[in-house]
């Protein structure tokens, strides 16, 4: 159990612009055992990931998602960093399962539900999107590949993506179709990435820029490739038509490859997208945070003059927030957060307060350890007040993390990304042009 059970956070923090308050009780991590049923899917990849050594997994998109290849013992989540940055990793990502928008009015719908201006993408190209609903809050937060002028995959975060289409379309009556398809995505992250794609499917592939598409071969599988990923290192995302029938043979034909590049099959390198600066749906941000709120700003831009849903929620909050005046009560911040490295997912909310004699009042989503920056990292939420940089904070860590037991640790609100990625965002790229949104 939590050493910070005794902390209140019910009354000190608010939480009065959520219909539902984030449960920030602090229970530590119980030991239970995941059931695995035929209740939760099992991905194209699954039975590969557990034959790779996967020991652990979440649940994301009723689907099992590995989450954990290096046991504890051996060394652990860090020595999967350590395969990431240095080297090369292969990420069963499947649970991202695409959604695929066909159609006549493919762009038109997916430029309705979407805030970024999607007639501006061309074929063969992709985007990290936002939809939102009508009030502006964040449903999804998918990478958009456009395949053709008619048809746009969305590979998703943690929600029900597809049924909001559909929904959608049944009063709006575009001429699309919308399912989710049979293929599962792979990624390939890591500084050796072009090489071993280059080996898979040939030199073109170091041609293709970032968020960039190309359609190739593996082992005579027909792919899409993307220059994509959730790292902040060089990758690529890897997606097999009909993949619960080629899982076999993608799979084990990108292991083949690998081994003379070092491949490691690892889980979703949370610690370095922390770093990165990227969001985890579902942690960082869900269904009742406005994009303003979670350094998302720049994913409603100025110049799309079609409407879209939440258009005038966001255009109304953005005057807000100019204004000084912003309808939400926290906002994300990097905080750098001291004490003994943090090199396992948090359980639990951890909170922050003030000073050590305070109430807390906000909380961590996503903290870790940075090697590089010989300290642990981490995103929070803290008032909005107190959201400048350089502000001080108190971090109320678990005991194993406390280097004085029944103490919090002092933090700090830093620059996000913590770490320079080798491809820019599209929020460093709209403020290295002088621009607050990103088009």
């Amino acid at each position: 159990m939590s050493s910070q059970s005794n902390v209140n956070y019910q009354h000190s923090i608010d939480q009065s612009d959520r219909n539902v308050p984030i449960n920030l009780r602090q229970t530590g991590d119980p030991g239970i055992r995941m059931l695995i049923s035929n209740r939760v899917r099992k991905s194209a990849y699954w039975h590969l990931s557990v034959e790779a050594g996967c020991w652990r997994a979440t649940v994301y998109n009723r689907m099992y998602h590995p989450r954990g290849y290096v046991r504890p013992e051996d060394g652990g989540a860090m020595v999967e960093y350590r395969a990431l940055v240095n080297d090369v990793t292969l990420w069963n990502v499947a649970v991202e399962r695409p959604i695929r928008v066909k159609g006549p009015d493919a762009e038109a719908f997916c430029n309705y539900v979407c805030t970024r201006d999607m007639t501006r993408v061309p074929s063969m190209k992709g985007r990290y999107v936002i939809l939102c609903d009508e009030e502006g809050h964040v449903l999804n937060d998918p990478v958009m590949l456009r395949l053709s002028q008619d048809e746009f995959w969305f590979t998703i975060s943690d929600s029900d993506l597809a049924y909001w289409f559909k929904g959608i379309n049944v009063g709006a009556r575009y001429d699309v179709t919308i399912e989710e398809i049979d293929v599962a995505p792979l990624q390939i992250q890591g500084p050796k990435s072009e090489d071993l794609m280059a080996d898979l499917v040939g030199e073109g592939v170091r041609e293709v820029p970032y968020y960039g598409l190309m359609a190739a071969q593996i082992d005579g599988v027909d792919v899409i490739i993307s220059q994509t990923g959730f790292s902040g290192e060089k990758g690529y995302e890897v997606y097999a038509y009909d993949s619960t029938l080629n899982a076999e043979a993608v799979w084990n034909a990108i292991r083949a490859a690998g081994e003379k590049h070092n491949l490691m099959v690892i889980a979703p390198a949370h610690h370095r997208r922390i770093a990165a600066g990227i969001l985890s749906y579902g942690q960082d941000l869900d269904h009742e945070t406005n994009p303003f709120q979670c350094n998302l700003g720049h994913m409603v831009p100025k110049t799309k003059e079609a409407d879209y849903i939440g258009k005038q929620a966001l255009e109304a909050t953005r005057e807000k927030v100019n204004n000084g005046n912003p309808p939400f009560t926290h906002q994300l911040v990097g905080l750098k957060i001291e004490g003994k490295p943090i090199e396992d997912y948090a359980p639990d909310f951890w909170l922050v307060g003030h000073d050590a004699d305070s109430e807390p009042c906000g909380w961590i989503t996503s903290p870790w350890y940075s090697p590089e920056l010989n300290t642990n990292i981490g995103m929070a939420y803290v008032p909005v007040e107190s959201a400048a940089l350089g502000t001080e904070f108190v971090a109320w860590l678990p005991e194993e993390y406390q280097p004085m037991p029944g103490h919090p640790v002092p933090a700090v609100v830093a620059e996000m990304p913590f770490r320079e990625s080798v491809n820019p965002s599209a929020r460093e790229r709209a403020r290295a042009e002088g621009r607050e949104y990103a088009y």
